[in-house]
């Protein structure tokens, strides 16, 4: 049979995408090559088996790396050198102790949630993931024990507010297409978010944090002593760490209301904020307001050489981030999302059903839990429109659902996947244990409770 032809069947396309998977898996566990080099061979030959052209295989394989590329590596390089200044002032120590005197001891990895959820409002994952590690390890580190335990419910945090929450992009996506009103969806999301939080990422990190002991020492941070001098003050660290989040703000929420036809687009102040707020150029000025607020406590050249320290051990956690992201492009282009969605559109469940398996489905085969949130919510629209008997609340629980399912799963083709892997300093068999199981955790509690929720009210 023609390739051509072969390739658009949706069952050969699936299963091509189940023995990309299983490859890796075997490549990188059992064969131990490096995931860098697992990721562009599964991703050519992939791109190659279902039928994208020779000449557009080196083109499809780039442009995906390339477009990942472009994000992390501005993000962590920025992040990384805000947390080598932050960490080698003092000023990570500063904060967490604070922390620890305020919430104590054993409420340490429920402080380092909560604040990341309060951070997670306007901040992407990545990014607040990546200004909030030096945190995590120096608390990690004066208290010992396994990373997991401090670090999971911080990424967990992120995690269900970058999910569930509008300004975010996705459920405001999800929102549009199915009409739901974005104010309640913001109540909803976070009421829900709260749980989902509490149970999937704090009480499974207290689970795998005794039972899988992660180091605390980590490259990208901690390979710089703290300075000898007077530390910087609480406050001024916070400024740090709530720069980002501000400009930040300015962004998702400008951006949310011109979409919503509620604030001109073409009023200067808004767009200049707007651009303020794009998550590079607002670490970009955080940077340069660290470098300015530090130059008391370090010389021009120290804090030169604290930037070059940071950006030395990021070049495993973008590269392998990037071939991440090629891989789920590959799957995408090759259009197993597309067939996968097809094939279950038609099974007559439940909307709100129907909405969490058509997206989980999605997640899994392409990795981009963008794609699958958005592609999910255009998908059964038609079916929502046609739905008389749905209410407001209904149809934010519906959207709650679909980024549930588009949380769930994040394994080898999902370029977070790789990010967390880097930067928590854990093999690939370890993060399927630990960040794998906790988004699926995540999702479907979320998906739970709204169904509960949608079933009561």
């Amino acid at each position: 049979m023609d390739l051509q032809l072969l390739s658009n069947s949706p069952s050969y396309l699936l299963s091509t995408a189940l023995i990309a998977v299983i490859a890796l898996l075997i490549l990188i566990i059992y064969f131990r090559i490096h995931a860098f080099i697992s990721l562009i061979l599964v991703s050519a030959i992939t791109a190659l088996a279902t039928g994208i052209p020779i000449e557009k295989l080196v083109p499809t394989l780039t442009q995906n790396f390339g477009g990942t590329l472009a994000s992390v590596a501005l993000l962590v390089g920025q992040g990384a050198m805000i947390g080598k200044i932050l960490e080698a002032s003092g000023g990570a120590s500063v904060l967490a102790n604070t922390l620890i005197n305020r919430f104590g001891p054993d409420r340490a990895p429920m402080a380092l949630g909560v604040a990341s959820m309060l951070f997670g409002f306007p901040i992407f994952f990545d990014a607040g993931l990546v200004v909030l590690m030096p945190i995590i390890l120096s608390v990690a580190h004066r208290f010992g024990g396994s990373l997991l335990l401090y670090a999971l419910p911080a990424a967990g945090g992120f995690a269900v507010m970058h999910a569930f929450v509008p300004p975010h992009p996705g459920p405001v996506a999800a929102a549009q297409f199915l009409g739901a009103d974005i104010g309640m969806l913001l109540v909803v999301g976070f009421v829900i978010a709260i749980p989902t939080w509490y149970l999937g990422s704090y009480m499974f990190s207290i689970y795998s944090g005794k039972r899988l002991v992660i180091p605390t020492e980590n490259n990208l941070f901690s390979s710089v002593q703290e300075t000898k001098g007077p530390k910087p003050k609480f406050l001024t660290v916070l400024s740090v760490l709530l720069l980002p989040m501000l400009l930040i703000s300015f962004n998702t929420g400008l951006s949310t209301l011109t979409a919503m036809g509620l604030v001109e687009s073409t009023n200067i102040l808004v767009q200049s904020l707007i651009i303020l707020g794009q998550t590079p150029i607002a670490l970009l000025i955080t940077v340069m307001f660290c470098l300015i607020v530090f130059s008391r406590q370090f010389d021009k050249s120290s804090l030169q050489s604290l930037c070059e320290k940071s950006l030395a051990p990021i070049c495993s956690v973008v590269l392998v981030t990037g071939a991440g992201g090629m891989f789920g492009g590959v799957l995408r282009a090759s259009g197993i999302g597309d067939a996968l969605a097809g094939a279950l559109s038609d099974m007559g469940m439940p909307i709100i059903l129907a909405a969490f398996t058509i997206s989980a489905c999605l997640r899994v085969a392409q990795g981009s839990a963008t794609v699958a949130l958005t592609t999910t919510a255009a998908l059964i629209s038609p079916a929502v429109a046609m739905s008389a008997d749905l209410h407001g609340l209904d149809l934010c629980l519906i959207v709650i659902a679909i980024a549930g399912g588009a949380t769930i799963l994040s394994h080898f083709n999902d370029s977070g996947f790789w990010l967390v892997s880097r930067l928590f300093n854990m093999d690939e068999k370890t993060t399927l244990k630990t960040w794998t199981v906790m988004v699926t955790l995540l999702g479907t509690t979320a998906f739970l409770i709204a169904a509960l929720l949608s079933i009561l009210f």
